[in-house]
């Protein structure tokens, strides 16, 4: 047995440190250690990877994680009294967890672990989408990302063209990454339960996504989406000559966003950069 499952138990290092979730900081915090065990588990091997947590609460993912392969784990809290209340975790894991106090959306992965690195996190609700926007930009540098949304956000994540769900974060997520939902949480299993389930979905890095530039394809499914119930040779208007660009992309003015799959989308954004050089 390690000295990390000598550790109080996580109520009770909540109750010591008085630790009630902020809903200001979108906690909800994950107690049950089988669940957090399978987080871990289902990150896949993490032999010889350092792994990143932003928000690790009272430390239950982080105990599973430091209880795999993992070589080392870099926890983000922006939380001081989580920071103190993760003292005796980080004594425990003899070198293995590096707390950085600070704002998960400030802070730059790759200055704070060596690759090869994977993300592993409870993301906080209220800053999961930007977060994941944001490594996705730079999805090569990470061995995978499994991450925990609200259920509404990963059927989003996961959706397929012609689906209701389907939208601007369906298109840059399958775009930069393999996405795949793992499992549900049922709100019960946090402290306070949220309004709605969760899911871990996990992304693996395309090795060749379809070319096109980061901020291109933004512009074009911010357009095309904006407008969603609109058909393409209107919504895309906003950026410029719509009717060329659809149809140098192969793609019918009629269609609505919803019917273009990524390949689609790519290739808008590679037309639109292009007519803008």
């Amino acid at each position: 047995m390690s000295r990390i499952d000598d550790l109080p138990p996580l109520r009770e290092v909540i109750a010591r440190f008085d630790l009630g979730a902020r809903k200001a900081l979108g906690q909800n915090f994950l107690l049950d250690l089988n669940l957090t065990g399978r987080i871990a588990r289902s990150a896949g091997d993490l032999s010889g990877v350092t792994v990143i947590e932003i928000g690790p609460g009272p430390g239950g993912l982080t105990r599973a994680l430091l209880n795999s392969d993992a070589a080392a784990v870099v926890a983000v809290e922006r939380d001081n009294r989580c920071i103190v209340a993760l003292a005796d975790l980080v004594a425990a894991a003899e070198g293995r967890l590096r707390l950085i106090e600070g704002d998960a959306l400030e802070v730059d992965p790759e200055a704070i672990a060596p690759a090869p690195r994977a993300i592993v996190a409870n993301l906080p609700y209220n800053v999961a989408t930007p977060l994941l926007i944001g490594w996705l930009k730079r999805i090569e540098q990470f061995r995978s990302l499994t991450l925990m949304f609200q259920r509404e956000v990963a059927d989003r994540l996961s959706a397929k063209p012609g689906s209701k769900a389907y939208g601007r974060l369906s298109v840059i997520s399958q775009w930069r990454a393999e996405v795949r939902p793992l499992f549900n949480l049922p709100a019960r299993a946090f402290t306070p339960p949220p309004k709605i389930e969760s899911t871990v979905v996990q992304f693996i890095p395309r090795q060749a996504p379809e070319p096109a530039e980061f901020a291109a394809m933004e512009a074009v499914t911010a357009a095309a989406f904006g407008q969603r119930r609109k058909m393409l040779r209107a919504s895309l208007k906003s950026l410029g000559n719509s009717e060329a660009l659809i149809e140098e992309c192969g793609l019918i003015p009629t269609q609505r966003a919803e019917e273009v799959p990524v390949a689609g989308f790519a290739a808008l954004a590679r037309a639109w950069r292009a007519s803008r050089a």
